[in-house]
This record gives structure tokens, C-alpha cells and sequence, in this order.
């Protein structure tokens, strides 16, 4: 059965969600999905639409939205349908929304250095079906620190600090790239990478996003 994607795009223009939502089509296209594209946040106006869909792929940064369209999405997660998503498309989308973090598994808060830090992405040393095979590797972009979830289970992290900044006192710490976590009966997927389509859509980055929309999937 062909399975049923929702990519809605928007917000801040830095992040390039038209571009993104492109990218995150041609992806899923490619996997045989039937994909509905919306640059509408009233796209989570329909509580019972969305939970038709097998996957949702928020692409939308610093944007504000309905209460009860984000609480839209948290059930429909929770009844079956997958999220999944990266950068500030997923986990800086709704900041006034405590819900929808709490569903995403991290909120991004800072990214020391700005673009065109170079860091190490770092494979989790174990044997999770999403990143066998995969070694780590080099990127260039920004790196974000997150606040995130305890109950995640890390794919991938980076080292902090890398960038100069107040942070640097803490000392070095592991940082999250890329997670899984449930909802409900939904499973959600988040990779930090993404701050334009060229970070993510080759090699071992393009792979793990590739690998994470399939299994977010219902």
C-alpha cells in the first residue's frame, strides 16, 4: 500500500523551506510515497485528515501557531502517524508550544560559531537499524545545542564547545544530532543537520535522513 506523506513548509526565510520541503519531496517521492506539499499552517487545521497520513514532515522555523492546530498534530502522532523532520524546521518551529517539544524531543537554543562551523558527526556505537553501517563524519554548517529529552534514543552527536562563546566553561559535553523517540502509537525522528538542502543531500547525512523518514513512518 502506497503510504501517505504531509510536508507543510514555512517560517523564516533563512532556513530555505520552500527549498526544503522540495528536497524532503524528491526524497520521499522516490520511496514510492504519495506527498501532499503545503506552505499552510491550516494544513493542521483537520484533526481526523491527519491522521490519515502515515507521515508528517513539519519544515517551519520561529513561526506561531493555533493552539488547537499543534495539539492537531501531537494526537494524530499519537494515534498511528509518523514525524519526522530536522533543524529548526522540526525543533525550532513552535517555541510558544511546550506540547509540541515535549512531542519533538529537543528545542533548539543556540548555535555557537553561526554557519560555517566545521564539526564531527559521530556515529552512536551500537546496533540501532537507522545507522548501521554508517561512519562518522564532517560538516560544515551550523551546530546547534539543543535543550532535549531524556527518554530520546541518540543516533548520532557532536562534541560542544567547538565555537568560542560563555558556554565554553562547562567544559566539553556530547551533544544530540539525531534521535528517535515514541509518542503514543507514533514514532518520531529528528536530525539537527539541515540548515539548507546541500548540508544533508549527500553521503552519510542524506542517508540517515533518508533512513529516518522511512522508519518514522507508519
Amino acid at each position: 500500500m502506497t503510504k501517505k506523506a504531509l510536508i507543510v513548509w514555512g517560517g523564516w526565510d533563512g532556513h530555505v523551506p520552500d527549498q526544503m520541503a522540495a528536497f524532503f519531496e524528491e526524497l520521499l517521492k522516490a520511496e514510492n510515497y504519495d506527498v501532499t506539499v503545503s506552505d499552510s499552517l491550516a494544513s493542521f487545521s483537520d484533526a481526523e485528515k491527519l491522521k490519515t497520513y502515515d507521515l508528517i514532515v513539519p519544515c517551519i522555523t520561529m513561526e506561531k501557531i493555533e493552539e488547537e492546530w499543534a495539539d492537531n498534530v501531537c494526537e494524530a502522532v499519537s494515534a498511528g502517524t509518523g514525524l519526522a523532520g530536522c533543524h529548526g524546521g522540526m525543533c525550532d518551529a513552535f517555541r510558544e508550544h511546550s506540547n509540541w517539544q515535549f512531542m519533538t524531543g529537543g528545542q533548539f537554543v543556540a548555535h555557537p560559531g553561526n554557519d560555517g562551523t566545521e564539526y564531527t558527526v559521530c556515529i552512536e556505537k551500537c546496533d540501532h537499524e537507522l545507522i548501521q553501517g554508517l561512519e562518522d563524519f564532517s560538516i560544515t554548517t551550523e551546530q546547534y545545542y539543543m535543550h532535549v529529552d531524556p527518554a530520546i534514543d541518540v543516533l548520532a552527536y557532536t562534541m560542544f564547545p567547538v565555537a568560542d562563546g560563555p558556554h565554553l566553561p562547562n567544559g566539553p559535553c556530547r551533544m544530540p544530532v539525531a534521535w528517535t523517540k515514541r509518542w503514543g502509537e507514533g514514532n518520531v525522528y529528528y536530525n539537527a543537520l539541515g540548515h539548507i538542502p546541500e548540508n544533508i543531500n549527500s553521503g552519510a547525512a542524506r542517508e540517515m535522513i533518508r533512513r529516518g523518514f522511512l522508519w518514522a513512518t507508519r
